[in-house]
């Protein structure tokens, strides 16, 4: 217990000076002139827990309907900015792919690895209307759990309780009325999502539902 604690202050005091910007550049080249199937995706697995054995790594080729646009052949190229004491310090280009996968029996879902962060984890599971992650149990060794971590709502702006692995936070959404603006053009319907744990870190990102992250903004204190 002690170890822990005292390696998750050193990555915290190690981080503790950077700030991150990521802008989306470029779509993903999936306007096609024959349109690719896509399958809905509507099962929700909160709640669920599954063992390390049965999850399966496997390669999905299809296309899968949702919150995003799960595909092998999607990719969206972001401008990463680095600012560190508050002063800006480098540009970089970082590429968030979701490959390979991992399919959980015996439901057969399939859950997507992203290789970089944009504010979502980094195995997801997307309906049309609901994101949900699977991470490892705090409690339970080989053990990965699925929870919700985003969806759609009514009205127009949402608060709620929320957390950075064990860190609380709260959450609220907000669903734009003005198209927002980055480098790569104008996105409309976009939603401001925000989770504040307060004096530990911050996370914001512009979520278009159904194409992805527009722009993801990460503080730590």
């Amino acid at each position: 217990m002690k170890k822990n604690f005292t390696f998750f202050l050193a990555v915290i005091l190690f981080l503790s000076a950077c700030r991150k910007e990521q802008n989306f550049l470029t779509q993903p080249p999936t306007a096609q002139k024959t349109q690719e199937a896509c399958l809905i995706q509507t099962e929700n697995p909160e709640g669920r827990s599954y063992s390390s054995d049965s999850l399966i790594a496997i390669n999905s080729a299809n296309k899968k309907c949702g919150l995003l646009p799960f595909n092998t052949k999607h990719y969206w190229v972001y401008l990463d900015s680095i600012f560190t004491d508050g002063r800006f310090t480098k540009i970089q280009y970082d590429t968030l792919r979701y490959s390979p996968s991992l399919q959980s029996r015996p439901d057969g879902l399939v859950w997507w690895k992203s290789n970089i962060s944009v504010g979502l984890p980094q195995l997801l599971y997307a309906t049309d209307s609901a994101l949900f992650s699977l991470e490892e149990s705090l409690f339970e060794q080989g053990i990965k759990n699925a929870k919700k971590v985003f969806s759609l709502f009514g009205g127009d702006s949402i608060l709620y309780l929320t957390s950075f692995d064990d860190a609380a936070a709260i959450g609220r959404s907000i669903k734009l009325k003005s198209p927002y603006k980055v480098i790569a053009g104008s996105f409309k319907d976009c939603i401001y999502v925000e989770k504040n744990a307060r004096n530990y870190r911050r996370d914001q990102f512009y979520f278009k539902p159904e194409f992805g992250i527009v722009k993801y903004i990460q503080e730590l204190a």
